[in-house]
């Protein structure tokens, strides 16, 4: 699959057309299929997965490079407030 990463995820959100992006609750991933066979297909049907629609809600991932863990910044951010 060739897909440009450094292109998707840091694609601006102001200048995305929200008309485009993919709902992932259209997606379906045949999970029959080996893992790294099932990554590749939800990627096909996707286009970008940095940024894409959940109903009306528009949403745009980006990961930094970090140590820390997902649940470790869940349970930093619940402990603050």
């Amino acid at each position: 699959m060739n897909l440009n990463f450094d292109t998707v995820e840091n694609s601006d959100i102001k200048g995305i057309t929200v008309e485009n992006l993919i709902d992932i609750c259209d997606i379906k991933v045949d999970t029959s299929l080996p893992a790294e066979e099932r990554i590749e297909d939800y990627i096909r049907q996707i286009k970008n997965p940095y940024c894409y629609k959940c109903g009306d809600i528009v949403v745009k991932i980006k990961f930094i490079d970090t140590d820390v863990t997902m649940e470790e910044c869940m349970e930093n951010y619940l402990r603050s407030i």
